[in-house]
């Protein structure tokens, strides 16, 4: 007999092994009754619960292992009737021991518990140091200077002419409809000074209740500009307006005419 198959008789001998011991612990898997599956969902869940709303997924992780030991501890004891929630009998505390011990994740996953891993996200820049930025394209005619704009800017101010109903075939339209009407605005009318355009062919994100549209463009008027969003959105307010994207896609400007 060659070596090679004496290896081979060995390594089926071992997976044939293997074979009946996973077997043999899916079948006590499936022997835990419902009733008992059922306690121990519903104490898991408790556990889980008191963690509150905000509780990340390693802490409930944590918690999980934490009940597990505790249980397990229970169960070894004799007095598992007073020392646990569950309230189990002698011979339910010894199946659930064994699956605590062996086929705990099984146990979770037929309660239909799962916990998805926690993973810390970075942000890599890859771009070599002191690499300029590459400059961004804005469709249409070059701006005025007077315009001074701003891309993925998005400024607040008066209403002088709502972008909803106004649209421009470019930001530099935009911008010079803006010095038109501050030029032209009779006595006591207010004087367009901020510009806000949609460049995007997707649309342009806000907060309010309206879809804003590619080429809306929006005149408005403060005395001290300020900006409401700039660059990107920050993740908290992703996280509370989950309709945000990661970049702010408006362009607008403070003229200085």
């Amino acid at each position: 007999m060659t070596c090679d198959l004496i290896l081979e008789l060995f390594r089926l001998q071992k997976v044939k092994k293997l074979r009946k011991v996973f077997a043999r612990e899916e079948k006590r898997r499936k022997e835990l009754p419902l009733e008992l599956k059922q306690k121990v969902a519903y104490d898991i869940v408790g556990r889980l619960h008191d963690l509150g709303d905000n509780s990340s997924s390693i802490q409930q992780r944590e918690a999980l292992e934490s009940w597990r030991v505790e249980t397990l501890k229970h169960t070894k004891s004799a007095s598992i009737q007073n020392s646990s929630n569950l309230g189990l009998s002698n011979e339910e505390a010894r199946m659930l021991k064994r699956t605590l011990e062996f086929n705990w994740h099984a146990l979770l996953e037929d309660i239909g518990l799962w916990i998805p891993v926690e993973v810390p996200h970075t942000e890599h820049d890859d771009k070599p140091q002191n690499e300029p930025e590459e400059e961004e394209i804005i469709a249409g005619p070059p701006l005025d200077p007077q315009c001074n704009a701003e891309l993925h800017a998005d400024y607040g101010g008066a209403a002088v002419k709502w972008g909803l109903t106004h649209h421009k075939g470019s930001a530099a339209d935009c911008c010079q409809a803006c010095l038109d009407q501050a030029k032209n605005a009779k006595p006591g009318e207010m004087k367009c000074n901020i510009w806000v355009y949609c460049p995007s062919e997707f649309g342009c994100y806000s907060p309010d209740k309206y879809e804003h549209k590619h080429q809306e463009c929006w005149l408005k008027q403060d005395d001290r500009p300020k900006l409401n969003f700039k660059d990107k959105y920050t993740e908290s307010y992703r996280d509370s307006h989950p309709r945000a994207p990661v970049v702010v896609s408006w362009m607008s400007g403070v003229t200085s005419a």
